[in-house]
């Protein structure tokens, strides 16, 4: 039997393959596909090299047994777009598709929010706006809620190139969403590969869909306050747009967790009765960082609860992803001793480079906007010293003591192998 997670450098995204199986050549689920320029770059090369490497001639299509888009924000959807955009101009002209897809996996915001179209595109024409800079957020909020916002077009473009090429989207589950509630959500795919559905909330969700009624009754007709629906959208849309699976196989379990809420996924955990209410753990072969590694709405609590022989960090510094205080709580909560290794999608280094330079942006928009009269204070100037997470790593001694560090280094399949060995 197989079960292995490859992950693909995907910029500030995600960007991963689940290969499973109970022999080879193993089934395939995608999951997610990055931000623009992944999937040229490295996601169609990857599915031409596996089509390759299982002898496929250029009318067998590459199965892939389904394809999870955690939620509708660029960096997770834009390269399945990408394919998607590949395989409809295959069908349309008359070309053999390289890949096929069984099922898609997605929720849209379309269906999350329960809104009209009318008042998603209001919401989708603020997010584009606040992104481009032509409105601001409040000082105390960052862009999350905005770029899944502008993402909203996106999510039905998905949806449209879906029935376009003929794919089960959502299949068997209830309202057609993705969503746990008390008891556990699961499908099962060939090979006995098992699917718990943690996040979405469905608890959390139909309280959502009541308040966002209230406010758009309060708000109607009024042209929307910027800062109104942004502080609104900030919390609800986080919670609720990422899709969170634990997949199970021959004993194994991957916890993949897009950019859901670190209480969040222990909330479904606890509903699926995985994780004991009286503060119990629940130890994992893998764990895919939520949020690529972002430390808002994550506490060392989590890692004491969750813990993992593996975790996953996809981000290449943008947006200060991952975070040096992510991994110092990951670090804090294991000190138990045991080992574990820490993958990385890019070269540390670089990824703190780049950290730097979007802290330093944004050290000098708070400087300008403290010039315009806003009281928040300026962020001091960059610490490589207790910033960086390359000084992390040389203060705790890592990588040594069981305590490893891998990272994908380009032009080779990265795999996690939590059973059998998966050729590349």
């Amino acid at each position: 039997m197989f079960l292995s997670l490859e992950v693909l450098p995907a910029r500030k995204g995600d960007c991963l393959l689940l290969h499973f199986g109970k022999m080879a050549p193993t089934r395939l689920v995608l999951v997610d596909g990055g931000p623009s320029g992944v999937y040229g770059s490295h996601l169609k090369p990857r599915l031409e090299a596996l089509r390759a490497a299982r002898g496929l001639v250029p009318n067998e299509a590459l199965q892939l047994d389904a394809l999870l888009v955690s939620h509708i924000d660029d960096d997770h959807i834009r390269g399945i777009l990408d394919l998607t955009k590949d395989l409809r101009e295959a069908k349309q002209q008359q070309r053999p598709l390289p890949v096929r897809v069984s099922r898609l996996w997605h929720n849209g915001l379309e269906q999350l929010l329960g809104g009209r179209p009318a008042q998603l595109d209001s919401h989708a024409s603020f997010g584009a706006a606040a992104l481009l800079g032509e409105v601001e957020l409040p000082e105390c909020m960052d862009d999350t809620a905005a770029m899944v916002l502008a993402s909203i077009p996106q999510g039905r473009k998905l949806e449209d190139d879906a029935r376009f090429l003929g794919w089960q989207v959502n299949q068997g589950f209830e309202d057609g969403l993705i969503l746990a509630k008390e008891g556990p959500v699961q499908a099962t795919l060939a090979d006995d590969l098992r699917l718990t559905v943690i996040g979405p909330l469905r608890s959390e969700l139909e309280a959502l869909w009541r308040e966002h009624e209230a406010w758009l009754r309060k708000h109607d007709g009024e042209a929307r306050p910027a800062a109104a629906l942004a502080a609104y959208l900030d919390e609800s849309v986080t919670n609720l747009s990422s899709i969170v699976l634990l997949a199970e196989m021959g004993g194994r379990r991957a916890l993949l967790t897009g950019d859901a809420r670190g209480d969040t996924i222990l909330r479904g955990l606890r509903l699926a009765g995985l994780l004991p209410r009286d503060g119990g753990t629940l130890h994992l072969d893998l764990l895919k960082i939520p949020h690529h590694g972002s430390s808002r709405n994550m506490e060392e609590d989590f890692f004491r609860r969750i813990t993992a022989d593996h975790y996953v960090f996809s981000g290449d510094g943008e947006h200060g992803n991952p975070e040096r205080e992510t991994v110092e709580m990951l670090l804090d909560a294991r000190d138990d001793g045991a080992p574990f290794t820490l993958h990385f999608t890019y070269p540390i280094a670089g990824i703190d480079s780049r950290r730097r330079e979007d802290w330093e942006k944004a050290r000098a928009k708070e400087e300008a906007r403290q010039k315009k009269g806003a009281k928040k204070p300026v962020s001091s100037d960059w610490d490589t010293g207790r910033q960086s997470i390359v000084a992390l790593f040389a203060e705790r001694g890592i990588p040594s003591g069981g305590r490893e560090v891998r990272v994908v280094e380009a032009g080779k399949p990265h795999f996690i192998h939590l059973l059998g060995m998966v050729s590349p």
